[in-house]
C-alpha cells in the first residue's frame, strides 16, 4: 500500500485527469448552433438545440407597420417558420396562413404555419427597421446606417471549441438593442 502522501497525489492527479477528459469533451462534442451570416462573415451564434425559438419584425414597406414572424428549430435541425403577427391587410399580407388566426391586442395572429424556410434568408434593409429576438431577450438591430445585409440564418453542427470565438463576440458586443417590445 502506497504511502498516505503518494495516494493523496495520485487521487489529485486522476481527478485532474477525469476534469480534464470532461472538459475536452464538453468543449469538443458536437452541438446544434443558430448561426447568422452576412456573406462569410460570422454575425451571430446562439445555442440552436430542437425547439430553439427566435423571431425577426420589421416595418411593412407599404402598411407601415411592424410585422413579426417568429420561428423555431425542429427536431430535424431545420428553421420552420411558426407564426407571423401584423396590425394591418393590404399589399402582400397574407389572407390567411397556418392552422389557426385570431386576433390579440390588435395583432393578427396566423400560427401553426409549421412550413420549413431552411435556410433563411433576409435582406435586413435598415429602412424597415429590421430586428432579431433570441427566445423571449430583447429586440437586436440587424442593419444600419443604410445598409441591407443579406443574412442568412442556419442551423449547423459544430463543438463549442469551434464557435467559442463567434459566441463570446456575440455575448460581448451582442447586436444593438433596440427599445422596442412585443
Amino acid at each position: 500500500m502506497p504511502p498516505a502522501g503518494r495516494r493523496w497525489r495520485l487521487l489529485v492527479v486522476g481527478v485532474g485527469l477525469l476534469v480534464a477528459i470532461g472538459a475536452g469533451l464538453w468543449l469538443g462534442w458536437p452541438r446544434a448552433w443558430l448561426e447568422i451570416r452576412h456573406g462569410s462573415r460570422v454575425i451571430a451564434v446562439y445555442p440552436g438545440a430542437s425547439g430553439t425559438r427566435f423571431a425577426l419584425r420589421w416595418m411593412h414597406s407599404v402598411e407601415l407597420e411592424d410585422w413579426i414572424e417568429c420561428f423555431r428549430v425542429t427536431g430535424d435541425g431545420a428553421i420552420d417558420i411558426a407564426a407571423t403577427r401584423f396590425k394591418t391587410f393590404g399589399a402582400g399580407v397574407p389572407a390567411h396562413a397556418g392552422r389557426h388566426t385570431r386576433l390579440d391586442h390588435g395583432w393578427v395572429v396566423m400560427s401553426g404555419i409549421d412550413r420549413d424556410v431552411d435556410p433563411l434568408t433576409v435582406q435586413a434593409a435598415a429602412a424597415e427597421r429590421y430586428r432579431f429576438r433570441y427566445g423571449g431577450g430583447a429586440w437586436h438591430r440587424l442593419s444600419y446606417n443604410g445598409a441591407e445585409p443579406i443574412l442568412v440564418f442556419t442551423i449547423m453542427r459544430a463543438p463549442l471549441i469551434a464557435v467559442a470565438w463567434s459566441r463570446l463576440a456575440t455575448i460581448w458586443r451582442g447586436p444593438a438593442t433596440d427599445t422596442t417590445r412585443a
